[in-house]
Parts: structure tokens; C-alpha cells; sequence
């Protein structure tokens, strides 16, 4: 009964995948360069307004590094029409939620509102974008919200597993610092770095704006002209960043944490960027090796051989390259040496078997699920907007990738991992606790 009830289960879903309905949207430019994607969805009185900035922390001098977060949160202290401290108030008086989120490759603001707020959200982003009051009161003010952010999550049980992964895995590109930034940076740094940092990058030609929802499209192109079309230009934004060159043997590195007990391992490839077809194979690899509890690795080595506390492997995202890593607690006695071996061994049979059909339907059913969720809220089909025409290039991917997911192989995935997941591509991190002397 419970196979027939999941196969069902299954077969409603792929329908739901084959047959959902497609994301329509409306692109145009303003003259002064900024990207304009609006899609109508009148199903409910809901609007989102929201700015993706071509800014993240891999931007910027490398003696100054977390800016661009720093601004996420500076950003909202007020502009010279909305008071210090109003902005984050305005926004739920009127019914709306609001939120924001920096990565190394882009900086993400947005509001959702009731759709007859739709004016205040378009006007609260041109503040932001036109007139923001950038002084030392806001600085001082926003560097000690980062210090407890850092705090937080940072100075947390295995919060520094990215850092660590970060400064090995990258020698010479941005990537090797933490997107957070060093807190001695922005201790050191002054007012007019920080305001030079908001005219080079926060220009509307540098940033696209989404608005989704319950829209009527010829009244929104309007509003977008009247708050948007008088703020100026910037020049471009040149970037050139230095390229790593290939990992051809293992290295093999330590890093301390003096918050934990339990020691872990990480193996960490670099690996082609998001917008390539490798990345989506190596999503599809990841999933295959430690995608919830029924995958492979986890199966084997927390559930079967009991060797490991936590077992997790992700294919982390980012424009330039990305991160393929995959990490694990042992349990008892177990060594890490003995994990990365069970580790390997999965590994060496994704390179040189095919999957089973059986598991291969499976990984195509577990992103056809994504796809759904992932268009299933306008918040979600408005970052995917802005994520596919600023970093990826290509709006329409919001409709296209399932369709590059179903059309992977499972020889292409055989091929990739050949390709790229070696030990002689990695990098081997010993995450230990961190001693008195150390």
C-alpha cells in the first residue's frame, strides 16, 4: 500500500511539473540603465517590490572586505525623505513584510505589501537607491549589528566551516574571504570609503527591479518611471578578477573551532560556476550522494555502518566558481580519515557505474519537486527573476532549468564526476576543536 500510495504520489507530481503553468514576464530598460521585470499574477492582493544590486562580497578592496553586507543593513537606517529608524516602521504600518540578504555575488532587498501599496513599495526603493543618508551615526550604528550578527552565527558551533572552506579552497580570487567580512576592516574603515563604496556599485544601471503580483502592467511601467527615471546613472562597473589555477593535488589543511568538541572533515572541490551545465550536473550529484536520509551516503554512513553523526554534501552556488563540498561529523572512535574513505568509495562508484535507473527517475522527481516550490510564492518568482537576468543571464531560465535537469544523463553524470571530483581536485580540511596553545 505504501508504494502504491508514493508511486501515485510520484506520478501526480511529474504531471503537476509537466504541466505547470509557465512564468510570464515583461523585461524593458530605463534610460538610465536600470533592468525592469514585471509579472502579473492576479490570483491574490499581494505585490513585491524588490532591487537585486550587482554587488556582493567579493566587490571591493580586499583591505576593506564586508561591505557590501554592511550595506545590506546600512541601507535601511533612512534617506533624507524618511527619517533614521522610520524605514523598517513604514513598512509593516502598511501591512507589508520586508527582508534582505547579501551573497559574495549580489546584494537582494524587497517588500511585499497588500497590492494597494504597491506606490509606497516603489518609492521606499528609489529612496534607497536616489538619497540615503550614509553618516558616522548609521555606521556606527550598523557596525555593531554586523559584530553580533557575526557573533551570532560566525562564533557558533561549526559557524566557521565556510571561512574555513573559503581561505583554502581560494588563493588569489575574492572568494577566499568571508562574505561577512573581517571586523577589523570596518573598524578601520572610514566615512568617505564607505560612501565612494555606494557610488560605484548601487546605480540603477548595476541593479534590476522585480515587481510581481497582483499588478495592472501599464499603470506599474508608469510608477516605475516616476520614481525611477530620475536618478542618474553610474559609470560601469569593471571587474577582473584574478583566476585560480587548477588544484592537481590534494591538499590537505586544518582549521580550528573553539566552539566545538566533536572534530569533522570537509572535501572541497572548486568547480565551474551556477550558470554552466556542469554546475546542475554536480547539483544533481550532490542530491544522488547525500540528498536527505534515503541518499546514499547518509544511508550508508549514519543510518547502516553508524560511522557518522551528520553527513551533508552541497553543490554551493556562486557566479565565478563554485564550491562542491562535502562534510561529516564521525561518531565515537571513528577516525576521518575512515570517513573521507566511505566517502570516496560512493564517489568512485558515481565514476565509474552508471546510477540505477530507479535512483535516477528519483533525483529528476526531487527537482521537479524544487522547480514547483520554487515558483510556488511570488517572493520566490521574483528572486529567481532577478537572480536569472543579473547573474545567470538568461530570465528565462525561470522556465528552462527543470527542462536542463530532465535532460541530464546518467552518463553525463558518470562524466562530471570523473570530470571533477578526485581527490587530487580537492582540498581536505581537518575541522578541530581548538586547544588552549593553538
Amino acid at each position: 500500500m505504501k508504494k502504491s500510495l508514493f508511486t501515485l504520489a510520484a506520478f501526480v507530481l511529474v504531471i503537476f511539473a509537466t504541466t505547470a503553468q509557465e512564468v510570464k514576464f515583461e523585461e524593458f530598460d530605463l534610460d538610465n540603465g536600470l533592468h525592469v521585470i514585471l509579472h502579473q499574477d492576479n490570483t491574490a492582493p499581494v505585490v513585491i517590490t524588490s532591487v537585486m544590486y550587482n554587488v556582493g562580497g567579493k566587490d571591493g578592496d580586499r583591505k576593506r572586505t564586508g561591505f557590501a553586507h554592511f550595506f545590506e543593513h546600512l541601507l535601511f537606517e533612512g534617506t533624507e525623505n524618511i527619517e533614521r529608524g522610520e524605514f523598517m516602521k513604514i513598512i509593516p504600518a502598511n501591512g507589508g513584510t520586508f527582508n534582505a540578504n547579501t551573497s559574495q555575488d549580489r546584494t537582494y532587498y524587497y517588500e511585499i505589501f497588500p497590492s494597494n501599496k504597491l506606490e509606497l513599495g516603489l518609492w521606499l526603493e528609489s529612496e534607497r537607491m536616489l538619497h540615503p543618508v550614509i553618516d558616522q551615526i548609521g555606521v556606527d550604528t550598523q557596525n555593531e549589528v554586523v559584530k553580533e550578527e557575526k557573533r551570532q552565527r560566525y562564533d557558533s558551533p561549526y559557524g566557521g566551516l565556510f571561512q574555513a572552506i573559503g581561505t583554502n579552497l581560494f588563493k588569489v580570487h575574492p572568494y577566499k574571504d568571508p562574505n561577512i567580512g573581517y571586523m577589523e576592516h570596518l573598524d578601520a574603515a572610514t566615512l568617505e570609503e564607505f560612501n565612494a563604496y555606494f557610488d560605484k556599485y548601487y546605480g540603477p544601471n548595476n541593479a534590476v527591479l522585480v515587481v510581481a503580483g497582483d499588478i495592472d502592467v501599464v499603470q506599474t511601467k508608469k510608477l516605475v518611471g516616476d520614481y525611477f527615471n530620475e536618478i542618474k546613472s553610474k559609470p560601469e562597473v569593471v571587474r577582473n578578477f584574478p583566476k585560480e589555477e587548477p588544484i592537481t593535488e590534494t591538499i590537505k589543511a586544518k582549521a580550528y573551532d573553539k566552539n566545538i568538541q566533536i572534530p569533522a572533515i570537509i572535501a572541497t572541490y572548486r568547480t565551474p560556476g551556477f550558470a554552466s551545465r556542469d554546475a546542475s550536473v554536480l547539483d544533481m550529484i550532490s542530491t544522488y550522494l547525500s540528498g536527505g536520509k534515503s541518499s546514499v551516503l547518509y544511508k550508508k554512513l549514519v543510518d547502516e555502518q553508524k560511522l557518522a553523526l551528520q553527513l551533508q554534501s552541497g553543490n554551493i552556488p556562486q557566479m565565478d566558481y563554485n564550491i562542491f563540498a562535502l562534510f561529516a561529523i564521525p561518531q565515537g572512535d571513528t577516525s576521518l580519515d575512515t570517513i573521507l574513505d566511505e566517502i570516496d568509495e560512493e564517489i568512485v562508484k558515481v565514476q565509474n557505474e552508471l546510477i540505477s535507473e530507479r535512483d535516477y527517475q528519483k533525483l529528476i522527481n526531487q527537482f521537479e519537486n524544487q522547480f514547483v516550490n520554487a515558483n510556488a510564492s511570488i517572493a520566490g518568482i521574483a528572486e529567481s527573476l532577478a537572480t536569472n537576468y543579473l547573474l545567470k543571464g538568461d530570465v528565462n531560465l525561470i522556465n528552462k532549468q527543470i527542462d536542463i535537469y530532465r535532460s541530464i544523463t546518467r552518463e553525463e553524470i558518470q562524466a562530471v564526476a570523473k570530470k571533477y571530483l578526485s581527490p587530487n581536485q580537492r582540498v581536505e580540511i581537518e575541522y578541530l576543536p581548538k586547544k588552549d596553545n593553538e
